[in-house]
């Protein structure tokens, strides 16, 4: 006997792939309970508006890709692997929309539909600058007495973020890829 995913994970799967494929603004929660197949009230019974669900969905997006990340971390033997890692954690996350036909990062697909101090775009920057954050870390692993460190950490953010950008609208991976080449040439200069 198999459990059964309760209304929440139902709701919660089912605006991941709605709010992904449509966007934000062009769904509406009687789609969302529909391709649930749950009641309207389960939905506010789990979550107190659409906007908390959309919250919701960008914490969920923000925890697959640290989960692919940590996956890719757990083989990275160095420092210049552990930078890859993030590069190829993103190839990863882009892997799993296929199915809903890939348009590029969730999160800032999402966060471009929200208004300016929505805490939906602040919990989004918060992503990209760990992001960034992990990038200063493993470089000053890999270069601790390297000057530039910020700067080629921001570097890199540009292209990953730059090539996740270009892949949505490509709907496929190549430019992430590219990124990751462009990410070893920029630490083979350093």
């Amino acid at each position: 006997m198999t459990d059964r995913p309760t209304a929440k994970e139902r709701l919660l799967k089912a605006a991941a792939e709605l709010f992904y494929r449509d966007g934000v603004g062009a769904t509406g929660i009687d789609s969302i309970t529909t391709h649930a197949g749950v009641a309207k009230m389960s939905l506010y019974n789990n979550f107190s508006s659409k906007t908390d669900l959309v919250n919701a969905y960008i914490q969920a997006r923000h925890e697959e890709w640290r989960a692919l990340y940590r996956e890719r971390l757990a083989r990275a033997a160095t420092p210049r692997d552990s930078i890859l890692a993030i590069f190829d954690s993103y190839v990863d996350h882009a892997a799993m929309a296929y199915d809903w036909g890939f348009r590029g990062c969730g999160l800032l697909n999402a966060a471009a539909e929200l208004p300016v101090g929505d805490p939906g775009r602040a919990s989004v920057a918060a992503q990209k600058e760990e992001v960034e954050r992990l990038f200063r870390h493993y470089l000053r692993e890999l270069r601790p007495d390297g000057d530039g460190i910020a700067e080629t950490a921001e570097h890199l953010s540009f292209v990953l973020e730059g090539a996740m950008s270009r892949a949505g609208l490509d709907g496929h991976d190549g430019r992430l890829k590219a990124a990751r080449r462009i990410a070893i040439s920029i630490m083979d200069r350093q």
